[in-house]
């Protein structure tokens, strides 16, 4: 039998989460990403345990990631005749994602400015 290190959030992380979460991100999107900015890679076996997510619900948090290109995966062969394991990694630096959700916020914020302004122009 092997021994595996199991990493789990300290309040720090917790508080860098639910931050995330009270901007917007998706709750399962924010675990991921601060489990991955705290680690140089993990296999998505250790994202789930490490963030207490369920493989499917890493899984969707994992498609939006790379979809932002925020991280990059490799496979690994397997220890036994099994599949291989997908290895993530942040493929950005974190400051770097944040620049990215703060200028995303900035202009969803200016897009609803404007909408109000356009309400106003209608009663006046």
């Amino acid at each position: 039998m092997r021994t595996e290190n199991v990493m789990y959030f300290t309040e720090k992380e917790e508080e860098f989460a639910n931050l995330l979460i009270e901007i917007g991100t998706k709750r399962n999107v924010a675990k991921v990403l601060v489990f991955l900015a705290n680690t140089p890679e993990a296999t998505s076996r250790a994202i789930e345990r490490g963030t207490d997510l369920r493989q499917p619900e890493v899984s969707i948090a994992m498609r939006y990631l790379i979809e932002q290109n925020w991280i990059s995966s490799r496979e690994s062969k397997a220890e036994s005749k099994g599949r291989p394991v997908k290895i993530y990694e942040l493929a950005k630096p974190i400051h770097e994602i944040m620049d990215s959700i703060e200028k995303e916020k900035k202009k969803e914020a200016n897009n609803q400015l404007a909408l109000v302004q356009k309400l106003r122009d209608y009663i006046r």
